[in-house]
C-alpha cells in the first residue's frame, strides 16, 4: 500500500505530487522544443499529453520504480517542473534522478535547489546508496548542475538509449551516500 505522497519543502519551492488539474502547467514547458529536447522526447501538442505524463508519474510510484515531484511556488501552487527517480532498484540501493523546468524559470538556481531536496528525500527516506543521472552530451547546463552538486561524471554510454529515431549517447553521473553531505 502506497503512503500519502509526500511533500517536500525548500526556502523557496514545493515539491509535490502532479495531479491532472496540473496538465495545462506541465504542457506549458513540456511543449517546448527546448526542454523536451534534453529529454529525448518530441514536443508534447496537447493537455491529454500532459496527463499520459501525469498517469506515467504515478505508475512508476505505483510500481516502486520511481518518484517524481512537481516543482512549484509556494505563492502560485503552479507547476513549473519535475524532478524526481526514476529506474530505482530497491535491491540495488539506487535510482535514476531527472530534472526539467520551464524556460521562464532557468537560471535561477530552481533546479538546483529542488534537485538536492530530492536527493536528499532519496539518501535518507528511500535509503538510496547510489543515484545515477544520464544526460545527453550537449546538455551542458545540466552537466554543470549536477557537477555542481557533487555528482562525478563516471563516462560515456554510447548510442545507450533510441529516442525520437536516433541512437543517442549518454554521459553516466553518480552521486554516492558517501559522498552526500548535509
Amino acid at each position: 500500500m502506497l503512503h500519502t505522497f509526500p511533500t517536500l519543502k525548500t526556502n523557496r519551492l514545493v515539491l509535490r505530487e502532479v495531479l491532472a488539474k496540473d496538465a495545462a502547467s506541465v504542457l506549458a514547458y513540456l511543449s517546448d522544443e527546448q526542454v523536451v529536447k534534453q529529454m529525448g522526447l518530441a514536443p508534447f501538442q496537447s493537455e491529454a499529453d500532459a496527463l499520459e505524463e501525469i498517469d506515467w508519474y504515478a505508475s512508476i510510484r505505483r510500481d516502486g520504480t520511481g518518484i517524481r515531484f512537481g516543482i512549484s511556488l509556494p505563492e502560485t501552487d503552479v507547476i513549473i517542473g519535475s524532478c524526481g527517480f526514476l529506474n530505482q532498484s530497491e535491491r540495488h540501493q539506487r535510482a535514476e534522478l531527472g530534472f526539467e523546468l520551464n524556460p521562464a524559470y532557468q537560471g535561477q538556481g530552481i533546479a538546483k535547489e529542488a534537485a538536492l531536496a530530492v536527493i536528499e528525500y532519496g539518501f535518507k527516506e528511500l535509503s538510496l546508496n547510489r543515484i545515477e543521472a544520464l544526460v545527453l552530451p550537449a546538455n551542458i547546463a545540466s552537466q554543470r548542475l549536477l557537477e555542481r552538486i557533487g555528482f562525478k561524471r563516471e563516462g560515456l554510454l554510447r548510442q545507450y538509449e533510441k529516442t525520437r529515431d536516433q541512437f543517442d549517447d549518454l554521459y553516466m553521473y553518480s552521486i554516492l551516500r558517501s559522498d552526500w553531505s548535509v
